[in-house]
């Protein structure tokens, strides 16, 4: 999913937006509140349609307020039914989706095989443009409502057919064998009449199907939640809501957990790591999650893009020290990667060691291969990056000085802070970087798949450098219509090999999930792909 991970943080100490939801007090507060939890969070790049939300502090509302036809089981990733009752097929590609009776959104209407059809048929139109389209594109009449150019020839895809309240058909253009396991993702959510008769009203106030309402929102400040008690699914909330506070820097939300002015923070700052364990005791969590942060190459640029940079490319990743790193600045949260996927998958999943040599810290050969390929664009190189989530100018700053050394010609890598999350996006989504940029990815299901096709097929949602190989598309492709599963991940690793041969992003680190919570609250874990499953905390 998703360009970034985690959350941004801000500090009541030091007066940041916070006058709609202030620090301690009040029965909304985290230390007075009535089983209402306080959680750190960062403003959505866009509003919070399904279809348009592709990172991560729009999806964690997303997975409070919604449920699809599958969700994926918290602690083992596995693609449970949740509105669906049944999804078959005979020929892995034309699938009968049958629903569960007695799903209802959270204004009484309820959920029906239109719900998804409707919604999916609007995601898909590219009139709406909405950043999860492709996530569709596997569907029969796909191409007639998403035209690469023009208006669109059709008003729905020909492939969703509505045959009853509760059951629907899907034809895809080829064999998936795994299309029913994807359909945990928030991109292919149901959505109420009122979405498409008030749009503008459903904006300011979403209402979806999932176990929380939203109660208030002010970008900027926070977002509050609410239980809803007319919610029949199997996780109905153990508390009464949730708030979600703007913050925009990861320290100070840290500062306000231990002062017992927030609750929860589900990113341990890197600054924060060699303490957390005396500060917070067991209240710390730590585990291995669905996250890889990468540095990806805007191959739209000439410079960048042209023939003979792969060198330069692998030469750079070669010239980063990723075990000193994730040591000395993440304290070992982090573990150096190996492949363009993430080690949470485990080599069943189809983690495997890919990359090899070229993910390997060696300075003589970093500057051969640089050299071979013609040396940095203008002999200099910057890399980009939000820095109010995640500890991300700590490291780009030991990512740039680790280049520096290796190439002993100064300052050659420089960091380019931004200041938001959104806006960085924003000029990530719109291809206006001329350097290498922070291109986290938060799995948003546990699918080797989803860690290569949105990321780097043609024209793929995520795919912000503009890579595009036909061998690579082929061999996804194949891998997709695969219904043996070694086989499927077998041709996808084939595909990796052409990524560490064009180096079209240079993988840096997997991810491990952190959280700290306060006294008040028990039960707290986090998923697979590090977020915290906030219906199952309880509030003492």
């Amino acid at each position: 999913m998703r360009g970034a991970t985690h959350a941004k943080w801000a500090a009541c100490a030091v007066a940041v937006a916070l006058a709609a939801t202030a620090c301690g007090g009040g029965s909304d507060s985290g230390g007075g509140g009535d089983g209402i939890v306080s959680s750190s969070w960062g403003d959505p790049q866009n509003p919070l349609e399904p279809a348009n939300t592709n990172e991560v502090q729009g999806g964690k509302v997303l997975d409070m307020i919604f449920r699809g036809l599958k969700r994926y089981d918290p602690k083992t990733g596995a693609a449970d039914n949740m509105v669906a009752q049944s999804i078959d097929t005979t020929d892995q590609q034309n699938f009968t989706v049958t629903l569960k009776p007695g799903w209802k959104f959270s204004n009484g209407e309820s959920v029906t095989a239109s719900s998804f059809v409707d919604a999916w048929n609007y995601a898909a139109d590219v009139r709406n443009k909405q950043n999860n389209s492709p996530f569709f594109s596997n569907i029969v009449g796909y191409d007639d409502l998403h035209p690469e150019s023009g208006e669109p020839k059709a008003k729905t895809m020909s492939g969703l057919v509505v045959k009853n309240d509760t059951t629907f058909t899907v034809a895809l253009k080829d064999k998936f064998s795994t299309w029913p396991d994807t359909l945990g993702y928030q991109a292919f959510s149901p959505l109420p009449k009122s979405f498409f008769t008030d749009h503008a009203g459903w904006l300011n106030k979403p209402v979806g199907n999932g176990p929380y309402t939203v109660d208030s929102y002010t970008k900027g400040t926070g977002m509050n939640l609410r239980a809803w008690d007319g919610y029949t699914g199997p996780d109905k909330a153990q508390n009464g809501g949730v708030d979600l506070r703007v913050y925009t820097d990861n320290n100070t939300a840290y500062t306000d957990l231990l002062a017992g002015n927030l609750d929860l923070v589900d990113d341990v700052p890197a600054q924060q790591l060699k303490n957390v364990k005396n500060d917070l005791g067991d209240r710390y969590i730590n585990q291995p999650a669905l996250i890889i942060q990468t540095l990806t190459f805007p191959l739209y640029d000439p410079q960048w893009g042209k023939p003979g940079m792969e060198k330069v490319r692998q030469g750079i990743s070669r010239a980063i020290n990723r075990p000193e790193i994730t040591k000395q600045i993440f304290q070992n949260t982090r573990s150096p990667a190996q492949d363009w996927t993430s080690s949470a998958l485990g080599e069943k999943g189809g983690f495997k060691d890919v990359c090899g040599d070229l993910c390997t810290y060696d300075p003589a050969a970093a500057k051969q291969l640089i050299q071979e390929g013609g040396g940095l664009p203008g002999g200099k190189m910057t890399i980009t990056s939000n820095v109010d989530t995640g500890s991300h100018r700590v490291w780009m700053d030991a990512v740039c000085n680790s280049i520096n050394n290796v190439l002993g010609q100064g300052a050659v890598c420089t960091v380019n802070p931004v200041g938001t999350f959104a806006d960085f996006r924003n000029q990530q989504s719109s291809f206006k970087l001329t350097g290498p940029f922070r291109s986290g990815w938060q799995g948003d299901y546990p699918l080797i798949q989803n860690f290569l096709q949105p990321l780097y097929y043609t024209g793929a949602s995520s795919n912000y450098g503009k890579f595009s190989n036909p061998d690579f598309d082929k061999l996804v492709d194949e891998a997709n219509q695969e219904s043996d599963t070694a086989a499927a991940i077998a041709k996808f690793q084939d595909a990796e090999k052409i990524l560490a041969a064009q180096m079209p992003s240079i993988p840096l680190w997997y991810q491990n999930g952190s959280a700290g919570y306060s006294e008040r609250l028990s039960n707290v874990s986090l998923n697979q792909f590090s977020v915290p499953v906030y219906d199952q905390i309880k509030v003492s």
